[in-house]
């Protein structure tokens, strides 16, 4: 339907049948049918309860459904290691905030030849071959990575106001800040951690419908212990069915 169609529905009063652009009374659960004023919306509530309460169980049903597709798709692929172009792990994997990058373990852990084919010391960025820092100046480039909107950047200084390390007052409300940042950028692990913050009580009120909804996202992200987190929900509700899906998806 275009603009123009839609700029000329007159609304009509589905208790009177007045009609005009005044009637805009809307029933406050269904949101499908419009009245005069709040005496039409009551009067005419016995005739429309039945009507109401099916469309809302319907579009509640609906919605389930739709939000079930999402969580149950299969999750999106993890990146490939920039160095050997290999899928990461989980696991297995390395953050350098000099360059960025996400590098996996084996591309960190393998040995550096030199010219003469000899092993020398490894102390650089495996991507961009920065020496490693020290402490203070590791703080630095994370920083200036959360500057250029680094997700992961976001989240590890996030992590260090979690546990109070790096030189951040322990502050549980300001790491709970920076996940959100993280996750508003992408970052799935960051959902995650939001859950964990609901689940504990850390930096907000306790809420564990809070805390499953960003486990959830998480989960829907490809963070697999967000997953696990979900199952073992279904499985304390004991929807064991659901609580398979998850674990496998998880696996």
């Amino acid at each position: 339907m275009s603009t123009a169609d839609e700029e000329d529905i007159i609304s009509v009063c589905a208790n009177c049948g007045k009609e005009g652009d005044d009637i805009n009374n809307i029933c406050n659960k269904c949101k499908q049918v419009n009245y005069c004023n709040a005496a039409c919306k009551k009067k005419h509530r016995h005739k429309h309860k039945k009507e109401c309460e099916e469309y809302v169980r319907l579009a509640a049903k609906r919605a389930a459904e739709l939000h079930d597709e999402e969580l149950f798709k299969p999750p999106p692929p993890a990146e490939d290691c920039p160095i050997c172009f290999i899928r990461i792990l989980h696991t297995g994997w390395g953050y350098y905030a000099c360059c960025g990058k996400v590098i996996c373990s084996g591309c960190i852990h393998a040995p550096v030849y030199d010219n003469q084919g000899n092993i020398v010391d490894n102390q650089k960025c495996p991507f961009c071959r920065t020496p490693y820092p020290e402490t203070d100046e590791a703080v630095e480039r994370t920083k200036k990575r959360m500057e250029v909107g680094d997700p992961i950047a976001i989240f590890n200084i996030g992590n260090g106001y979690r546990d109070g390390l790096d030189g951040y007052p322990q502050d549980y409300a300001k790491a709970l800040e920076f996940y959100h940042r993280a996750a508003e950028l992408g970052y799935a692990r960051s959902y995650c951690s939001i859950g964990y913050c609901y689940h504990y009580g850390r930096g907000v009120r306790q809420d564990m419908k809070k805390a499953l909804h960003y486990y959830e996202l998480s989960a829907m992200g490809g963070e697999e212990v967000a997953r696990y987190n979900v199952a073992m929900h279904e499985e304390r509700a004991r929807n064991y069915d659901r609580a398979v899906k998850h674990h496998m998806i998880a696996g």
